[in-house]
């Protein structure tokens, strides 16, 4: 296979000149569990904080979480087991320190998010019940609400947050656009360019800044043409980090949730998720003659992780040349599902469908991405100054696929981090506010174009790939990124830019990986290939130039499998990029 044409990026995006400014010690970006927590924990022990959101605090992916948050917290559990599950999801490419801080650090920060006031599920006896998803083998799932986890938590978070609006050492501002990370001339972050979409004096495009910038922007699902993620997830942080000059990593492992409903052909946008805590509870996958397939395709069955049930799902589509396969919850019984899960009950009613007499529709979706900004174990990427946390991040935990309910307590448990080193770092007087400066701006792709980079992306880099899928992806992206001088600034064509930008570095990391691993499946590639792919795979854009080009590093690691298992384990726990930068044949 040939490599692919280099992708060059811009430094800026074309935008208003900054009509008015706002300085912090930290700017904190996004108000989902990541960046609530991050921003209530610095304030207690900084002098200022500015917490910035695209829309509404509640408006992001969190309030959408619904099967729970994983954590060892029975007594017959064990972060030992939890760090084990999460390594075989992970199919060997986990950073297992990551892990290990994500497992045993978890139970006691879900336990101070309930200190906080988060008020999860319990059974008559006061205990908080737990439930099982896919590739766990215990029970450590907690879930509020039956179905709406992370709006309770979001609900708990936000109250926190705005019992406190009024101290002076916290700002909010909603309707904030991130455009931009901004740069000293030494090369570190000072804070960002934010369009607000408001009253008053912080109107348009500002200059916030900052001795320290926290991502926490979400995800970049609205890049395929059906996502479980909300609207606001166009990978604003994750692209505005790739044009400064920090590693990205992983980013061809996109994760394809099994079970969205199936909302007929042509449906676009946020499509309704149905849990994995379904199937947790029992309920089994069919296809249209009513076999349940998953049966000895794996041992864990309808419970094995997501990557393993998503392509059982895909290969019996094909086979049967149907566009969706169904969930078959009835033998739960309407009683069970509606206090179970009375808000996907409810959205299956508002589509026509009884889950207690009906079989659910279901196909796989974009659905998390587990690659992001590179990080080491305190939150911090490569780039001075910043540091990422939640979906935007890659910190390792994750690997080739998610392992269910890790995303809430990943962010909760690498947001804490990230506090906790910020506190110390600014009480020593390191990361002074440095000068931004200016390197320019570029074309921005025109919105009506975002249906065209969906599109290209949903053919050639969903989740069934190839080496002809990937090129011809990739040749169409370069034809829109050719055309990218004809939008006005504004969040539209914004948004629809970072689309085109995260959408060329992940297509080429999709074309490059010739193997099949976790979230990534090349049909011309069937198997692992850990031989030539125990790696990762960094993009790096040259930061000094005001159109760079996008280095691509193989960054090779030793596999981290469980004890019992017979590969060797691994780590690849630095922060830093290190390896080979793959255009030498080495792919």
């Amino acid at each position: 296979m040939s490599d692919p044409a280099a992708v060059t990026l811009p430094r800026f995006l074309t935008s208003p000149s900054p009509g008015w400014t706002a300085e912090a010690d930290v700017l904190v970006v996004g108000s989902g569990i990541a960046g609530l927590t991050c921003a209530l924990r610095l304030r207690e022990q900084v002098d200022s904080v500015l917490l910035v959101t695209k829309t509404q605090l509640s408006a992001g992916s969190t309030a959408w979480a619904q099967g729970g948050i994983a954590a060892a917290l029975a007594p017959e559990d064990s972060p030992a087991e939890h760090l084990d599950d999460t390594l075989v999801a992970g199919v060997g490419l986990c950073d297992e320190a990551a892990v290990e801080v994500l497992v045993t650090e978890g139970p006691a920060r879900v336990r101070e998010l309930i200190a906080l006031g988060a008020r999860f599920d319990t059974d008559a006896a006061g205990e908080i019940t737990l439930t099982r998803e896919g590739g766990h083998h215990r029970d450590r799932i907690a879930h509020a609400g039956g179905d709406a986890t992370g709006a309770e938590i979001s609900r708990a978070l936000i109250a926190q947050l705005e019992a406190v609006r009024a101290d002076p050492g916290i700002e909010v501002i909603e309707n904030a656009l991130v455009v931009d990370l901004l740069t000293s001339t030494e090369g570190s972050v000072c804070g960002a360019t934010v369009h607000v979409i408001g009253e008053g004096e912080i109107d348009g495009i500002g200059a916030a800044r900052a001795r320290a910038v926290v991502l926490a922007t979400g995800g970049l699902g609205q890049i395929y043409s059906s996502t479980t993620n909300p609207p606001v997830a166009t990978g604003d942080g994750m692209a505005a980090a790739l044009r400064a000059g920090a590693a990205l990593a992983d980013l061809e492992f996109v994760q394809f949730h099994p079970t969205v409903m199936h909302l007929g052909e042509g449906a676009t946008g946020q499509q309704p998720l149905v849990s994995e805590a379904v199937r947790g509870e029992g309920a089994v996958l069919v296809d249209e003659t009513g076999e349940a397939f998953m049966t000895g395709l794996h041992p864990m069955a309808d419970l094995a992780p997501r990557d393993v049930v998503a392509r059982a799902i895909l290969e019996r589509m094909e086979a049967t040349g149907t566009d969706h396969v169904y969930l078959d919850a009835r033998h739960l019984g309407g009683d069970f599902l509606r206090q179970r899960f009375p808000t996907i009950v409810a959205r299956c009613l508002e589509l026509g469908i009884d889950p207690a007499e009906e079989l659910i529709p279901v196909a796989p979706a974009q659905h998390y991405a587990s690659g992001g900004v590179r990080t080491d174990l305190r939150g911090r990427t490569t780039l001075p100054g910043l540091y990422a946390c939640g979906e935007a991040s890659c910190t390792g935990v994750h690997g080739a696929n998610r392992l269910a309910s890790n995303s809430l307590l990943e962010g909760l448990v690498f947001a804490h981090r990230i506090a906790e080193d910020l506190v110390a770092r600014l009480a020593a007087g390191e990361l002074p506010q440095g000068e931004a400066f200016d390197a320019g701006a570029t074309g921005l792709l025109d919105a009506r174009h975002r249906g065209d980079v969906q599109r290209t992306m949903t053919r050639g880099v969903g989740p069934l790939r190839s080496a002809g899928s990937t090129a011809e992806a990739l040749a169409e992206l370069a034809a829109l990124d050719r055309t990218a001088d004809e939008a006005e600034p504004g969040p539209s064509s914004w948004e629809t830019t970072n689309l085109l930008h995260l959408g060329q570095v992940l297509a080429t990391a999709a074309h490059l990986r010739e193997e099949t691993r976790g979230g990534h499946v090349r049909r011309d590639h069937p198997h692992h290939d850990d031989e030539g792919w125990s790696a990762h795979l960094v993009h790096v854009r040259d930061p000094e130039e005001p159109t760079g080009e996008v280095a691509v590093i193989k960054l090779d690691v030793d596999l981290a499998w469980p004890e019992d298992e017979e590969s060797d384990q691994g780590s690849g726990a630095d922060s830093g990029v290190g390896g080979d930068a793959v255009d030498d044949g080495e792919q």
